[in-house]
């Protein structure tokens, strides 16, 4: 089928994603109590303060170091002009203790997301930050931090996942972070969406990582040697991040828009006077709202919809393009390929409740809605695979039933060994067919959170693995790991579909069958003819398994037009378009297409060898060209970090008291499930504790903060026990049958447990230093986690020799030195919760 198209000037929809929004980041802390849900964030930054709270924190040797962090509002601010989006988040922290501190957050963005700015902002000084190589930038904080100056350093982990430092945040003092990022938008079935995730959800780490209980990360492996930043600690059971979050899109459509909808948040949606082409305004409605699920936004446009367009720049680094193509229209073949279909469902702990209830209805429909001369198998995996059948069998009712009622004796728990699973399901001896033989089209279907840390490996052996089979990938739950299930599903050539808990899975069926009976177009080609490109991206275009352009990143090497043909096939069969390009005019508010271009190469260069990356042995020229087009284009990837560093200003005091911010359990998914069961390898026992004992004694050790009652009266997040209560209730249900020396072992720290008895066997005059905690004349610093500081505790204290050094005015912490001789008197004093050392230089 040969077609003709004459085209291409600039997008019938002006891009107007001006570089002018304030930049952003989103860091996600837990404070106590929640903030006053009748002042909005707007009205914050007008003078109107929203009352803090306070942060249980941990730090990164055990459960055993903390702090107090109050995030004072969260804005996010959004502008969306056809396809793109500029995006700007900025995050404003206090600190109300008496000590500097050095905050560490992790945090997500979009994994497609080109972030190109970094701000930080200490009173009315604002110091932009400036793009380095890691390991560079990594040495010009260190030095900052250990000068005393305020510095902020922004590291990519994953292409979602980000940590941002703070280090020397002086008492009473605030401080902002501000990022900023470009991206292109999904447009299917002339739908537009837009997603800003609120949290990095919890991570299974193989080779034994994993965090075993909240308010702890996780541990670097062999397989995944970089877990601990990845994983950053989680909120107790019964506890929220109160800060509060404001998020506003604007969309500058050019068009009318309508069926403006958001997903899992309720929003308000206005028209903006004075702008032309029908602007809107959609926000949040609710402005404490618990950061803990993406947020997702769908609108459509009227008329005809988003066209075709060749938008370009020019700079002083070259000429860039963006072409975007629209696909022919669907055309479902006159006869029908058989299909071979494996569903293979995650079962671990983490998908426990309601996301694995959702994926079995899910994959029970697609299960019962295949046609005659399909044959299928099911595999599950957590810890272990588990195959239904030896081979797969065909669609028959008795196969089906069967296989259905396999899938409702499944439940949530375990490990996530999601490799096992790719082997299982993509390794397979490669039949030739015989004479006259079709051989079956073979679909591999993958239900998931994602919530694993070995990302890249995974993807590298969809990569290697797949061959024949096309991988459909279904993330299901409200906060899942968007970078892994689309790359699964572009390493395997097939497509990505969310299923949030609370839609309807008939939906995601339907489209599921429409796409695997009648792909829109595949094996596509583009013959650029005439026109000058070069170094395009991505080299190979997916196939389009629904309504959605075609988009490619390239560069140009002259001002001259020509024509391009594209090519595929179509259930009708093979299809050819001619396209006259003519020479757009330049507008300066596309400066965002350099940004786009590298970040298109950038995941180019890494997919080239995402094992070894996983491994951290990426080759090293791949790294050092990843590197050079981060610091040319300004652009944050896996081997260059933003920092800042405010010199003028030189705090006192030492180092700061290390900070590492917890974050949200994503809504829907189980403690229980994550961290309750008892996983070889995941969840070792502690004092003959099972995980689900070490689980309900913590919330009591770590003061986790019991969710308070919203407006109305009507709970966030469970119920709401005073601060007494909750601890009481869970000591009562960690063990009542506790001896003394087993609650004063509980109260005291892992490395403060013996240490009177190590410095006299290995210390000199009672000074030793070890990896997580110094004495100095058999002295050591100390935090305290107390149910009161009242005077009668404080002369408690002080009869055991406790030296206060610093305390937190917003919750009952105190800071100071006690010998290590008088330890263990402490912890048996009933005030005393925990006792944490106080982190040192050499344990960061």
């Amino acid at each position: 089928m040969t077609t003709s198209r004459r085209i291409i000037t600039e997008s019938p929809v002006k891009n107007r994603c001006h570089r002018l929004l304030g930049p952003v980041v989103i860091g996600l802390c837990i404070i106590v109590g929640l903030v006053n849900g009748n002042v909005p964030a707007a009205q914050a930054r007008e003078g109107h303060p929203i009352p803090g709270g306070q942060l249980q924190i941990i730090g990164d040797e055990d459960a055993s170091q903390g702090g107090v962090c109050p995030l004072k509002y969260t804005d996010v601010q959004a502008e969306i002009s056809g396809y793109v989006a500029r995006v700007s988040v900025k995050q404003v922290f206090h600190n109300p203790t008496d000590r500097k501190i050095e905050a560490v957050y992790v945090f997500p963005l979009p994994q497609d997301a080109a972030v190109d700015d970094m701000v930080m902002v200490v009173g009315d000084r604002r110091i932009v930050g400036q793009i380095r190589g890691r390991d560079e930038a990594r040495e010009i904080y260190e030095q900052a931090r250990a000068a005393g100056h305020v510095a902020s350093l922004l590291d990519q982990e994953r292409p979602n996942i980000f940590t941002q430092s703070v280090a020397n945040i002086e008492p009473g003092v605030e401080v902002a972070i501000e990022i900023s990022y470009v991206e292109t938008l999904k447009y299917e079935d002339g739908e537009f969406e837009w997603v800003f995730p609120m949290v990095v959800g919890p991570r299974y780490i193989p080779g034994g990582g994993s965090a075993p209980e909240p308010m702890t990360r996780g541990k670097p492996t062999g397989e995944v040697p970089d877990a601990d930043r990845i994983t950053p600690p989680v909120t107790p059971e019964g506890t929220r991040a109160g800060h509060d979050i404001s998020l506003a899109v604007t969309i500058v459509p050019g068009l009318p828009l309508h069926d403006v909808r958001s997903e899992l948040h309720e929003v308000e949606v206005q028209k903006l006077d004075g702008e032309a082409n029908g602007a809107m305004r959609v926000a949040l409605k609710n402005q404490t709202e618990i950061p803990n699920r993406d947020f997702v936004l769908h609108y459509k446009l009227g008329g005809e919809g988003i066209g075709d367009a060749f938008l370009r720049h020019s700079d002083e680094r070259g000429q860039f393009f963006t072409l975007v193509l629209q696909p022919p229209e669907r055309v479902v073949p006159e006869q029908l390929v058989p299909r071979e279909l494996i569903f293979v469902l995650d079962t671990s702990g983490s998908m426990s409740g309601m996301p694995i209830e959702k994926a079995k209805e899910l994959m029970n429909k697609l299960i019962g809605s295949m046609r005659e001369g399909d044959t299928f198998n099911v595999i599950t995996f957590a810890g272990d695979t588990r195959i239904l059948w030896k081979s797969p069998l065909p669609a028959t009712n008795e196969n089906i039933n069967t296989a259905q009622y396999f899938l409702s004796k499944q439940h949530g728990r375990g490990g996530t060994e999601m490799m096992k699973a790719i082997n299982a399901a993509l390794v397979q001896t490669v039949k030739e067919p015989a004479a006259g033989e079709v051989l079956p089209i073979r679909i591999v279907c993958f239900m998931t959170d994602g919530y694993v840390g070995n990302d890249f490996a995974i993807v590298d052996a969809v990569q290697k693995n797949a061959d024949t089979t096309r991988v459909f990938s279904f993330g299901v739950g409200n906060s899942v790991n968007r970078f892994l299930l689309d790359e699964m599903s572009h390493a395997g050539r097939g497509e990505v579909e969310y299923v949030t808990l609370g839609s309807q899975a008939d939906a995601a069926v339907e489209r599921f069958h429409e796409r695997v009976l009648a792909p829109v177009l595949t094996d596509i080609e583009i013959d650029w003819g005439t026109l000058p490109v070069s170094e395009v991206y991505p080299e190979r275009i997916p196939d389009l398994f629904s309504a959605q352009p075609i988009m490619v990143h390239g560069k140009l090497d002259s001002t001259v037009g020509g024509t391009i043909v594209l090519r595929g096939n179509t259930g009708a069969g093979a299809y050819d378009e001619a396209i006259d390009v003519t020479w757009p005019e330049e507008t300066p508010e596309q400066d965002v297409l350099a940004s786009l271009w590298a970040r298109s190469k950038v995941k180019h260069l890494m997919m080239q060898d995402y094992a070894a990356l996983q491994r951290q042995e990426f080759p090293d020229e791949l790294k050092r060209e990843i590197t050079e087009l981060g610091l040319e284009y300004r652009l944050m990837t896996q081997f260059t970090s933003f920092v800042a560093v405010e010199e003028l200003t030189v705090t006192s005091g030492g180092e700061p008291m290390k900070i590492d911010v917890p974050v949200e359990m994503p809504e829907g998914v189980s403690y229980e499930g994550v961290f309750g069961g008892s996983v070889p390898g995941n969840m070792p026992a502690v004092g003959g504790m099972s995980g689900q004992s070490q689980m309900r004694r913590a919330r009591g050790l770590y003061m986790g903060v019991p969710a308070t009652p919203a407006a109305g009266g009507k709970m966030a997040t469970g119920r709401a026990p005073r601060e007494s209560e909750a601890l009481v209730d869970a000591e009562e249900a960690a063990g009542e049958a506790l001896s003394l020396e087993e609650r004063r072992q509980m109260k005291l720290a892992e490395p403060l447990r013996e240490l009177a008895a190590q410095v006299e066997r290995q210390g000199r005059s009672g000074n030793l230093a070890l990896s997580s905690v110094k004495v100095v004349d058999w002295r050591v610093d100390v935090v305290l986690v107390l149910s009161d500081v009242s005077e009668k505790t404080r002369a408690a204290l002080a009869e055991l020799g406790f030296e206060v050094t610093g305390e937190s005015k917003a919750t009952s912490v105190l800071i100071g030195s006690i010998d290590v001789r008088k330890l263990e008197a402490l912890a048996e004093l009933d005030v005393v919760r925990q006792v944490r050392p106080v982190p040192t230089k050499r344990s960061r």
